[in-house]
């Protein structure tokens, strides 16, 4: 297996947070989108002490043979996500698993801030895979605002964000997040997406 090869120059990282970029062996132009994502989205790729390390792999298992030991602030861009690589991953403690046919700069920019800080983050459909277990037989029916805020929960957004996005105040979101709790019998905020995922409701 070929060494991590860092993929762009130090440079300031914004807002302190220090990314840097990997790749696996052959993969040059994903991590070149990968670099120009996060350039895009404001964050210059600064290796340094405790950086989140975004590494870009074709799957799952390999970003995690590739960087062992970095699964605090490791970040997995892959082309596919399987069940057993999520699972993989969340045993070394991978922050975030990222899906690079789907990726968006704002949402690596949200996972990089993420595993900075300490979130996690990973595809729900391969959530939903991993739970497993059969769905109920029909679907709880959604408000307009718990299916608007159920959706940008699925987005990666926090309570704030949502809050400004929907002209209402963060109370009243947490208000509509722990009704989408009962309603999905979730216990988590992944898990409600996922149980929503699960029922087409997003």
């Amino acid at each position: 297996m070929t060494a991590p090869a860092p993929v762009a120059p130090p440079a300031p990282a914004a807002g302190g947070v220090r990314v840097r970029v990997v790749q696996a062996a052959g993969r040059p132009a994903a991590s070149g989108r990968v670099g120009a994502m996060l350039r895009q989205a404001g964050i210059d790729p600064a290796p340094g002490p405790g950086a989140v390390t975004v590494v870009v792999t074709a799957t799952v298992e390999e970003a995690v043979a590739l960087c062992p030991g970095a699964g605090d602030r490791l970040l997995a861009v892959c082309d596919t996500v399987s069940a057993s690589g999520l699972r993989e991953a969340l045993r070394a403690g991978v922050r975030a698993v990222l899906r690079s046919s789907d990726l968006t700069p704002a949402q690596l920019a949200a996972a990089v801030h993420g595993a900075w800080h300490g979130d996690s983050r990973v595809p729900y459909s391969a959530l939903v895979r991993l739970l497993g277990g059969a769905a109920a037989t029909d679907p709880p029916r959604l408000t307009p605002r718990q299916h608007s805020v159920l959706s940008l929960m699925a987005e990666g957004h926090g309570n704030a964000v949502i809050a400004r996005t929907l002209s209402c105040s963060p109370h009243t979101v947490k208000n509509t997040v722990y009704e989408l709790m009962g309603r999905l019998q979730a216990r988590t905020r992944a898990q409600a997406v996922a149980c929503a995922v699960r029922w087409s409701l997003i």
